[in-house]
């Protein structure tokens, strides 16, 4: 009997790694809210350490092909020491493993939190995948831990998600999944190098509660993505042509099909008076004597309209080719 336990465990603690179990306290607690509603403030502490054993999972534990994981950790642990203006993130004798890892199990600041797992992650997204062999990845591909990353966000209801090589904010997990992040992946195509990063910028300001600095990258986003698809197909403009005057002649150029014309007038209104207009009228000019406030509800509708915007417009695009 005992071997045979022996030999199951042998046979199961390979897809133990890297998988999630929907065990019964996570049934009544998904019962019992709303799934799609997030919040913002708290990593809580069994997230956080959910999240340790996915770099376990990847780099190795000490002592388990752990040299191939301690230059992930020092290049993670100096890069951070250097951003916040502090020699150690613990004290002098942890190792640089020690050192991440009890920061970011104890740090009280969610946005420091937060940047450990960005550059974590962003270093598995960037080195590790890029190394195998050299890190020894035998417990699950990188893909394989973003995407439990992202997943073990949703379980615990926070609202963010790894995406493009960063973390990102998120309101509705629908919106994310069907807009945002079908988007992000359209831009993250060579030709789209600039409209990507403003657009990932204005996701950056909007996490961080900068939501005028949110709004004036959309609209960078929006412009870049529209000259790109005219440099595209050819179509003449002026690189000061603002939004509306590229939307002229996106349209004019039969972007969207003449026998489709009628059925987009409600879709280029929201074109032309959507993105562009909240940004000019509350971001984009001077103040006056009075700051001018952007209120969070309208920077998450402006973000997932350029999203939905810079979709339609990328597929219409590629139809043409």
């Amino acid at each position: 009997m005992a071997l045979q336990l022996a030999t199951n465990y042998q046979a199961t603690r390979f897809w133990y790694n890297m998988a999630i179990f929907n065990i019964f306290s996570k049934r009544a607690k998904a019962s019992s809210r709303n799934k799609d509603v997030y919040q913002y403030t708290v990593i809580p502490n069994p997230l956080r350490v959910q999240i340790v054993h996915i770099w376990n999972e990847v780099l190795g534990r000490p002592g388990e092909r752990y040299d191939y994981g301690k230059e992930v950790y020092e290049y993670v642990n100096g890069l951070l020491c250097k951003e916040y203006g502090v020699f150690t993130l613990t004290n002098d004798r942890d190792s640089a493993f020690a050192s991440v890892v009890k920061f970011f199990l104890s740090t009280d600041e969610t946005n420091q939190a937060l940047d450990v797992i960005e550059t974590m992650f962003k270093m598995f997204d960037q080195v590790v995948r890029n190394e195998p062999q050299k890190h020894q990845i035998n417990h699950g591909t990188v893909d394989e831990a973003i995407s439990e990353l992202n997943e073990r966000f949703r379980e615990h209801a926070v609202g963010f998600q790894f995406e493009s090589g960063q973390i990102i904010r998120i309101d509705s997990q629908i919106i994310h999944a069907e807009v945002v992040k079908p988007a992000l992946s359209l831009l993250s195509h060579k030709e789209f190098k600039g409209a990507n990063q403003e657009f990932l910028n204005a996701h950056s300001h909007y996490r961080d509660a900068k939501y005028k600095e949110c709004l004036n990258e959309c609209l960078k986003a929006f412009e870049s993505t529209l000259k790109i698809i005219c440099t595209k197909h050819r179509w003449s403009f002026k690189p000061t042509d603002t939004a509306n005057t590229l939307l002229g002649v996106v349209f004019s150029n039969n972007l969207i099909p003449p026998f489709m014309q009628n059925h987009f007038t409600g879709l280029r209104t929201s074109l032309e008076g959507g993105v562009p207009t909240a940004r000019n009228k509350l971001s984009g000019h001077g103040q006056g004597a009075e700051l001018q406030d952007v209120p969070e509800y309208l920077a998450a509708y402006v973000l997932h309209l350029t999203a939905s915007n810079i979709l339609f417009l990328v597929r219409a695009s590629e139809e043409l080719s």
